[in-house]
């Protein structure tokens, strides 16, 4: 159980509380009274541990945290649900609530009598008692309280006096630490937290194109700074900065030149920090949850990949088709607003639009089609409903459409050929996007998960419009959780990277088909530091088998703090 500073005497006394001070005090004393059962706990001193560190954590739980359990004073024995008349202590709790109210249930109402108890913990429970008390006599009420319950207070003092000195001397250092933390807090509603990304790669086999290997062995990083506010304790408004200076091994000039070897966290923003994302998400109701944002907000942040393992630059798949399906969640980000709803228990639905807040303008933007979305330029609109049968098993359907300004046009999200980001060159392209995923947990050390994605894409500018093109993918991905030692994972990823299987434009038809392996396994060392070496081998690059295989290796660092 979590204990809320600053009442933390009063919050002690909710969890601790066996029965009433006074009459197993008694039975301690005398040694002739309850059951051994009952005697156990306070003969047999645990750990300061359990109670004291567990009071300095939980007293300084960070406000975006999970709510803790809070303490609820009770006025009457009958208001705690697990306390029956037949109930050994039920007279004396009953007497302890009316005549001095130093007790106190948790928030479900239940007093959970039947947990263990250790003198540290009976000795914070007798403290908020003698508060109480005190506080009666204080105000002139001395003869609400007998004679025997002093004395027998007075033989409890004596008897746990070393207790109750140590928790008054620990509470008394928890004040000052308050104080501190308040006087120098960076802020009350805002929690840092960052991760940052080392990255050695090189890639082996000839580039396309070439009859050399163009890349040199490279080592950068990634750095991401996530400054998470929450007003309510539900909400989250994300503020990120990030800086990097890892290539882009898919480079057509400095590298392999396929996207399909592009790493996940591939990024170079010459070493300067910028605002990669910035939104804001918060409930609506009991069973929905919103989302607006102005800058970098994509339809993964909304929309659920169903690929749990791999999903993550940080932590997921090492190549970047290898993170969700392209077709369905890789279209324009920016600027934009969804939401997600719980139907019911087994169904939930999702919607998002997203769209491009750079200055590409469609090259119809006069045209009757009318394609240029809201904000007369490009978009992206999803529709995404899982089912979930049990915990471990989900399968979820999306459609999208997209509409991309010929300047900016990327049907696959520089996971597939030029062909499958520009199908119909640099003009104007809408798409009609479908797709499948599913995940499941078929044991503790093995997850399947997958997708099918379609998109029939139609050219919306130039001389040839009204051309049409259809492109296609897929993966299959295994997840072995805590493999060789806990918290460790390995993967294997195997699919197809979007292909344009029929295109109106006869010349712009991927002739092959190219495939995609990724074998990884993440390492932790410890909680803040994962290790994952990988190799990635692309098979007919760009979907041409004159290509040579183009083999990526990588050995990633993350640090998590």
């Amino acid at each position: 159980m979590k204990l809320k500073y600053p009442k933390l005497q009063q919050s002690v006394v909710a969890a601790v509380f066996l029965g009433s001070l006074f009459n197993i005090s008694s039975a301690y004393a005398t040694d002739n009274q309850g059951s051994a059962s009952q005697k156990t706990n306070l003969q047999n001193p645990s750990k300061v541990e359990s109670t004291l560190q567990k009071i300095d954590r939980d007293a300084l739980q960070s406000p975006l945290e999970e709510p803790v359990e809070t303490a609820q004073n009770v006025t009457s024995v009958s208001q705690l649900t697990d306390v029956k008349p037949t109930d050994w202590a039920f007279t004396s709790l009953q007497s302890l609530v009316e005549r001095y109210g130093c007790i106190a249930g948790y928030p479900d109402r239940t007093f959970r009598g039947k947990q263990a108890l250790s003198r540290y913990e009976f000795a914070a429970g007798l403290n908020a008692c003698l508060d109480k008390i005190n506080e009666i006599i204080s105000a002139g009420l001395a003869d609400k309280v007998s004679k025997d319950d002093l004395a027998v207070l007075k033989k409890l003092q004596d008897e746990f006096a070393a207790e109750l000195a140590t928790l008054r001397g620990r509470i008394d250092s928890l004040d000052k630490k308050v104080a501190i933390l308040e006087a120098q807090q960076f802020s009350t509603t805002t929690k840092l937290n960052a991760t940052v990304i080392f990255a050695l790669a090189d890639t082996f086999g000839n580039s396309v194109g070439k009859t050399t290997d163009g890349t040199n062995t490279s080592f950068g990083y990634r750095a991401r700074l996530n400054f998470d506010t929450s007003f309510t304790g539900k909400d989250r408004l994300r503020t990120r900065l990030q800086a990097a200076n890892l290539p882009n091994l898919g480079s057509a000039t400095t590298g392999t030149g396929t996207n399909m070897a592009r790493l996940a966290f591939t990024q170079d923003t010459a070493n300067n920090f910028q605002i990669d994302k910035f939104f804001y998400k918060f409930p609506v109701g009991n069973s929905a949850t919103a989302y607006i944002g102005v800058n970098a907000l994509d339809a993964d942040d909304i929309l659920n990949t169903l690929n749990p393992y791999f999903e993550s630059s940080d932590s997921g798949a090492l190549s970047r088709f290898g993170r969700f399906d392209p077709l369905m969640f890789r279209g324009l980000s920016g600027a934009g607003a969804g939401f997600s709803y719980n139907l019911s228990k087994e169904f939930n639905i999702a919607a998002s639009y997203l769209a491009d807040t750079g200055d590409a303008t469609p090259n119809n933007a006069a045209s009757p089609t009318g394609q240029g979305g809201l904000f007369n330029g490009g978009y992206i609109a999803s529709l995404q409903l899982v089912y979930s049968p049990s915990k471990d098993l989900r399968f979820g359907a999306i459609y999208a459409h997209s509409f991309d300004p010929g300047a900016i046009a990327n049907i696959a999200g520089n996971t597939g050929s030029s062909f499958g980001s520009k199908p119909f060159g640099s003009n104007d392209t809408s798409a009609d996007r479908f797709g499948g995923q599913f995940t499941w947990l078929v044991s503790k050390g093995l997850n399947i998960s997958g997708w099918v994605g379609f998109a029939n894409a139609r050219q919306e500018s130039g001389s040839g419009a009204g051309n049409t093109a259809n492109l296609f993918n897929w993966s299959v991905n295994l997840a072995f959780p805590d493999l060789f030692a806990d918290g460790n994972t390995g993967g294997i990823i195997f699919g197809q990277p979007p292909k344009v299987t029929s295109n109106s434009i006869a010349a712009n038809v991927d002739q092959s088909t190219s495939y995609l392996l990724e074998l990884q396994y993440n390492f932790r060392l410890n909680k803040n530091i994962t290790v994952t070496p990988g190799i990635i081998a692309v098979f007919n690059p760009n979907h041409n088998s004159a290509n040579d295989t183009v083999w990526v290796a990588t050995i990633k660092t993350l640090f998590t703090f």
